[in-house]
């Protein structure tokens, strides 16, 4: 068994047994072929591989191919998952990968933006076609609930409460939350379902909440393209899951238990969302140095 049956097989595996999401078997997969042209060039065989020739492969992501400690310790995890579905096969005795050491994760703090920002953000969406009121629900939606990318890719229209105010999210591992919107969002979906979810849906049947010109589901590619041309546009350094870290680093602003914002963000373990408070202490610290110049160092 070797290469596109293999891979296949393993594709299988993770879907079927490791019950993975198809956006994580995709990625696995993906490393994986990587692993097999790598193993080609060097005129190794992929099955044959012990730990130190893989920690050769890794080195050769990270130093060539300019991988940061992060996308080594996911293509760690899909080494150690592909050798794993190698032994189950009767292919290998071992599992090399378990001898891998994931690199330390630093704790990066995420970026935010202003909540003017936001609105100069969302505001400069033009509104003259069906597409524009369509990013402006999309986005205010994002904003309002701090959604991730892939789970407002994956809303349907019947996922949408007006009555109740809130909206049925299916969030990583497909766990479902009921995260509250607000009245902007609120707003404008209305008018997004009312006015221009028709004239793009035209006579096509789609359940999907966010669909593109052709009457189809609006694509992760397409949100992050549409997303990438305003920022550019103000000339804002921004992602679109900033609007999400903006939306937590508000909540917990304002008051917010860290329970509380960690259901509304989705997050299985709490440590995950205690990154914002530290968010929040950052910017108490620039507001500090910008007002109380005299004192700078205090706070530090």
């Amino acid at each position: 068994m070797n290469g596109a049956p293999l891979l296949s097989a393993y594709h299988s595996r993770l879907l079927a047994i490791e019950h993975r999401s198809p956006l994580t078997a995709e990625t696995y997969e993906a490393e994986i072929a990587r692993l097999l042209d790598w193993a080609e060039r060097e005129q190794q065989n992929v099955i044959e591989l012990d730990a130190q020739v893989l920690q050769r492969y890794l080195e050769f992501r990270r130093d060539v191919q300019a991988l940061d400690s992060r996308s080594v310790a996911k293509a760690i995890s899909a080494l150690r998952s592909f050798f794993r579905f190698l032994f189950d096969q009767g292919l290998r005795q071992d599992n090399p990968a378990a001898l891998l050491e994931a690199p330390r994760k630093r704790q990066r703090i995420p970026k935010v933006l202003a909540r003017e920002t936001v609105d100069a953000l969302l505001s400069s969406i033009p509104l003259d076609n069906p597409r524009g009121v369509r990013d402006r629900a999309l986005f205010e939606l994002v904003y309002s609930c701090g959604l991730r990318i892939s789970e407002a890719v994956h809303l349907n229209i019947q996922d949408v409460y007006f009555s109740e105010g809130v909206l049925r999210v299916s969030g990583k591992g497909n766990k479902e939350r009921l995260v509250p919107f607000g009245s902007e969002a609120e707003a404008w979906l209305k008018r997004y379902l009312n006015e221009s979810r028709p004239q793009l849906a035209r006579h096509i049947k789609n359940r999907a909440l966010f669909i593109s010109r052709r009457g189809k589901r609006l694509s992760r590619k397409g949100i992050w393209k549409n997303y990438a041309q305003l920022a550019a546009a103000l000339g804002i350094s921004s992602k679109l899951h900033t609007l999400r870290h903006s939306f937590a680093t508000e909540l917990l602003a304002g008051g917010a238990d860290l329970r509380s914002v960690q259901e509304l963000l989705g997050h299985a373990d709490l440590t995950t969302t205690q990154i914002y408070t530290h968010v929040d202490n950052a910017v108490l610290r620039e507001q500090h140095r910008r007002f109380v110049p005299k004192l700078r160092g205090y706070m530090e």
